[in-house]
C-alpha cells in the first residue's frame, strides 16, 4: 500500500498508516501492461488483490477516525515539538499509536477531560484497525513469497542499465562479490525508506566480507527522470552511499521488478548471478528480518570461500 512519510503527514495534520510492507508500485509508463497482468492473474493474484483491498479499506477507516475529530487532532499536532515532527518516527520503529498516546499525555493540559477521552478513544479504535491490518499483512506476505523467485538456482536475468548517477552497469556487477543484496523499493513506500540507513550500514559491513547492497527503485526504470529525481532526494537526505541502479522495464530483469507486488523485497544473488535462498518481504530494520537475511548471507559467503 502506498503511504506518505509520517513526518509530512504530521505537518499536514492528517494520518496515514505505514505498514511493514507496501503494495505494488511500478513504472508509471507501464500501467496498461500491469493491468493486463492483473486481469490474467491466477487465484493467488486474486487473493492478493482481495487482501490489499481490505487493507486499503481499513487504512481509509483510520483516516476517517482522524477526520471525525479533525479539529482536536490538528490542535494536538500543532502542539507537537519540532523534534516530534521528524522522520525519527519512522526510523526508530516506534508504533505510531504509541507515539500518539504519548503526545496526548504530554499535552493533556491543553484539552478538557472530555477531549482527552475522545482522542484516546480514537487511538483505541486505530489500534483495533491496526491489529486486523497486521493479521492481513502476514497473510499477504505469505502469498507474496509464493510469487517471488526463490533459491532454486534460478539465474537473475541478464541486464544492461545505469546507476542513478548515469554510470553504465550490467549483470557482471554480481561477479565482483560473493553475495549481492538486491533491494527493490519505491519512493512512496515508507517501510522502504525507513530501512535505507540499515541497508547502507549493511553495505559497509559486507564490504570486508565480499558483499554488496544494490538498490532497484521501480520508479526509476527506463531512466524515468521524475522517479530518479525523487529517489536521489531521498537517498541524499538519508546519506545513503550504496549503489542504486535501473534497467529497461521491458527487459526480463524489468519484468521481474515489475512483477513484485510487495515492498520492500530483498533477494540474494551469488557470484554466479544465481538467486539463493528465500526472498525477504519487509524491511531489515526489523530484527527478525535482519537476522533471517544475515543467516542466508553468511551461508552464501561461506559457500563462496569453498
Amino acid at each position: 500500500m502506498k503511504t506518505k512519510k509520517l513526518a509530512a503527514v504530521l505537518l499536514a495534520g492528517a494520518m496515514l498508516f505505514s505498514l511493514s510492507a507496501c503494495g505494488n508500485k511500478g513504472n508509471g509508463g507501464n500501467s496498461s501492461e500491469n493491468t493486463k497482468v492483473e486481469e490474467n492473474a491466477g487465484e493467488t493474484d486474486k487473493k492478493v488483490a482481495e487482501i490489499k483491498a481490505k487493507i486499503q479499506e481499513l487504512s481509509t477507516n483510520e483516516n476517517k477516525i482522524f477526520e471525525a475529530h479533525k479539529d482536536l487532532w490538528d490542535k494536538l499536532f500543532a502542539l507537537a515539538d519540532k523534534e516530534d515532527k521528524g522522520s525519527a518516527l519512522i526510523d526508530d520503529g516506534t508504533p505510531y499509536t504509541e507515539y500518539l498516546t504519548k503526545l496526548i499525555d504530554k499535552n493533556a493540559g491543553e484539552f478538557t477531560e472530555e477531549e482527552v477521552k475522545i482522542l484516546k478513544g480514537d487511538v483505541d479504535k486505530i489500534k483495533a484497525e491496526d491489529a486486523e491490518i497486521e493479521k492481513l499483512q502476514k497473510e499477504l506476505e505469505g502469498l507474496e513469497k509464493e510469487k517471488l523467485p526463490t533459491g532454486s538456482d534460478e539465474t537473475f536475468p541478464e541486464f544492461t542499465g545505469k546507476d542513478l548517477d548515469g554510470n553504465d552497469v550490467d549483470s557482471s556487477i554480481f561477479s565482483k562479490n560473493a553475495v549481492t543484496v538486491m533491494n527493490f523499493w519505491f519512493n512512496g513506500c515508507a517501510p522502504c525508506v525507513a530501512e535505507l540507513k540499515d541497508l547502507d550500514k549493511l553495505n559497509e559491513d559486507l564490504k570486508a566480507k565480499g558483499g554488496q547492497v544494490i538498490g532497484v527503485n521501480t520508479e526509476t526504470l527506463d531512466g524515468n527522470e521524475e522517479g530518479i529525481g525523487g529517489a536521489k532526494e531521498i537517498i541524499d537526505a538519508k546519506g545513503i552511499k550504496y549503489q542504486n541502479i535501473y534497467f529497461d522495464s521491458g527487459s526480463e530483469a524489468g519484468k521481474l521488478a515489475l512483477g513484485i507486488t510487495g515492498f520492500p523485497t530483498t533477494i540474494l544473488i551469488n557470484r554466479e548471478g544465481k538467486i539463493v535462498g528465500d526472498p525477504l518481504l519487509g524491511g531489515i530494520d526489523k530484527k527478525q528480518n535482519y537476522d533471517s537475511l544475515m543467516k542466508q548471507i553468511d551461508e552464501i559467503i561461506a559457500a563462496d570461500k569453498k
